[in-house]
């Protein structure tokens, strides 16, 4: 489908669900599929971070784009994460991913190698020259090690290089600089938030919307807080996002002494799509580590607390 400019609302970036032996479970992916649209989402962003797409091999990313892709036939926008370490590998997987269906491909900084800002961009022009989709940029430094500077996303977007911004680097100072630099002149320019819990927050100062990984688990609560933002109801969206960030404390399930954040986040968010019946198993990729039957009952209080259990 065309890629609505800007691109609003929520956007959740679905998880990969995975059977015992670490495939892809493409049953439960396409019910995860349902759940979101029958949740009101307005699009969908494949392989990013919550769809563990850095664990994924070729074969599993192209899997899970053709699934979803099939299976929305058009009702929503489907956006797709071409992650990898540098141009040349970015491009092969957006042109892959484009070819394949997706109406976008989200883009990061490269990493692994050291880059200069002045590089930094040069990836971000020779991507959106050699892929036919529109490209937006993933701002992610805690995983790429590199903070886009608003003012490179601005003047990026000014060329028509990027039709957008997902941002997830909790700088709040410079997302509001990204979202008064569109207000000039930018107004096909897409300004997405990554935080589930300051959604409210980004939206009175004039997001597009919002990318929740959270959403898996409740995408009609976010639905529920996008619109009570736009409609001035500003009681009722702190109310349900005071709610949502009381579920979003199942991040926090797993005993760091013995996994990593990522393995806490993304075993939760699982654990909670299979303990409200949307997956059949909560499997995370290897080398992540499973969340306890003590863990995974954390997870079902903060489920029970929301009123989603």
């Amino acid at each position: 489908m065309t890629l609505p400019a800007p691109l609003t609302g929520v956007v959740p970036p679905v998880c990969t669900p995975l059977t015992p032996d670490r495939e892809v479970d493409t049953a439960s992916l396409t019910r995860l599929v349902d759940h979101l649209v029958e949740g009101g989402v307005d699009g969908l962003f494949v392989l990013g971070s919550t769809s563990e797409v850095a664990y994924l091999t070729d074969r599993q990313r192209a899997l899970v784009l053709d699934t979803v892709v099939r299976h929305v036939g058009g009702q929503l926008p489907v956006l797709a994460g071409a992650i990898d370490m540098t141009t040349p590998r970015v491009l092969d997987h957006a042109r892959a991913l484009a070819g394949a269906g997706a109406d976008a491909v989200v883009v990061t900084a490269p990493f692994y190698t050291r880059t200069h800002p002045a590089e930094v961009a040069r990836h971000f022009r020779l991507v959106a020259r050699g892929c036919p989709a529109p490209v937006f940029a993933y701002d992610l430094p805690v995983s790429v090690h590199t903070k886009l500077g608003a003012d490179l996303v601005l003047e990026l977007a000014e060329e028509g290089v990027l039709a957008g911004l997902k941002d997830s680097s909790g700088d709040e100072g410079g997302f509001r600089t990204v979202v008064l630099g569109k207000r000039l002149g930018l107004a096909r320019f897409s300004v997405l938030t990554g935080s589930e819990v300051t959604v409210d927050s980004a939206l009175a100062m004039g997001a597009d919307g919002v990318v929740p990984g959270l959403g898996n688990v409740d995408p009609a609560g976010y639905v529920r807080l996008y619109r009570a933002c736009r409609e001035g109801d500003w009681a009722r969206a702190r109310a349900e996002q005071e709610r949502l960030c009381g579920l979003f404390g199942m991040v926090a399930a797993g005993d760091p002494a013995r996994m990593g954040g990522s393995s806490s986040a993304l075993g939760a968010f699982k654990a909670a799509l299979h303990l409200r019946g949307v997956i059949t198993f909560p499997t995370t990729a290897d080398p992540q580590i499973p969340l306890s039957p003590e863990e995974t009952k954390t997870v079902g209080k903060h489920l029970a607390a929301a009123g989603l259990l």
